[in-house]
């Protein structure tokens, strides 16, 4: 029997797998893997399909080094664009247009360590119009915040909160030095303890090893993590990662299809650099993956919703929250 066959029987025997699990399972033949994976897939979250769009709320002039990031203020990149937090009216006018368009969750993020206490309460403010007049779900992104902000924001209709993890905590050091992987773990400890449901991923490509995605997995696992973005680094000029080659196309699928191995019910969500692709992300999408961030990033053009619609109709899939 092979390790992809014994490692499938033991996830859909409601088994988790480990990291030493994980590691052999790495070097599967890919066929096997993604094939085993779309198993998984189908057994443990049926067709849905959790598609979200992103507005980019508050931009720019970021504190944080993030090596990866165009908004950050320690660089100097074609992103000259900086505003304050949106307000109502340009959040909700966001707010309607995705949900017109199909999309069933809506994701605000902003730039900077964390939101003050005022940008939260003006926050709130937006979300609960959103929630009155559109109907839709609503993430946020707001930085380090702490349980009592969360718990106004749940308060307000907030769903889910996003806060990536990037890498595993022994190589996040190389990646950011201006905050901490413990201040990222203690942030999405805090949203889930105000009753929150939680999104958290990263970036491939950084120059990490493949023991470092898998850490990075089992860490959000461990956290109750449902929702696991997948980036993958696009090289963005006068950032210190501009010379990085992106991730192959191949090695994008192994990893894709390896996360599904490890959160056999959660969201495999494809996000940032699903352009770089040559298929827009398809063959991920067959190998595991069933979500997707839709429309354009927060500094890059992304893919459009018709487009991604269009494609999970294609691929036998329906739009749906994978909120389990």
């Amino acid at each position: 029997m092979s390790i992809v066959t014994q490692m499938k029987e033991k996830v859909l025997r409601g088994e988790l797998l480990g990291r030493e699990d994980a590691l052999e399972l790495s070097g599967a033949p890919l066929p096997e893997l993604r094939q085993g994976a779309q198993e998984i897939r189908k057994a443990m979250c049926g067709d849905g399909f959790d598609i979200c769009t992103i507005v980019n709320g508050k931009c720019g002039r970021c504190s944080e080094d993030c090596k990866y990031c165009a908004q950050s203020a320690h660089y100097h990149t074609a992103c000259v664009e900086s505003y304050p937090l949106l307000s109502r009216e340009e959040l909700l006018k966001g707010a309607k247009y995705n949900k017109e368009k199909g999309v069933l969750r809506y994701s605000i993020v902003t730039s900077g360590k964390r939101l003050s206490g005022e940008e939260v309460a003006r926050a709130c403010e937006s979300i609960r119009a959103i929630r009155e007049e559109v109907g839709i779900e609503v993430c946020v992104s707001f930085g380090l915040l702490g349980e009592e902000d969360f718990r106004k924001l749940k308060e307000a209709g907030v769903s889910r909160v996003h806060c990536n993890l990037e890498s595993s905590s022994r190589y996040f050091p190389k990646v950011c030095t201006t905050h901490t992987y413990e201040e990222k773990i203690e942030t999405l400890k805090a949203a889930k303890a105000a009753g929150l449901s939680l999104c958290s991923g990263g970036i491939l490509g950084l120059g990490e090893t493949m023991e470092d995605r898998i850490d990075m997995v089992l860490t959000a696992r461990n956290l109750g993590v449902k929702s696991i973005p997948v980036n993958l680094l696009n090289p963005i000029p006068g950032t210190p990662y501009e010379g990085r080659s992106p991730l192959s196309y191949e090695e994008a699928l192994r990893c894709v299809a390896l996360f599904r191995f490890l959160v056999p019910g959660g969201a495999i969500r494809l996000a940032g650099g699903r352009g770089l692709l040559e298929d827009k992300g398809e063959g991920c999408f067959t190998s595991g993956a069933n979500a997707a961030i839709s429309g354009d990033m927060l500094t890059t053009a992304g893919i459009t919703v018709e487009t991604d619609m269009a494609l999970i109709k294609k691929l036998g899939f329906e739009a749906g929250l994978c909120d389990g």
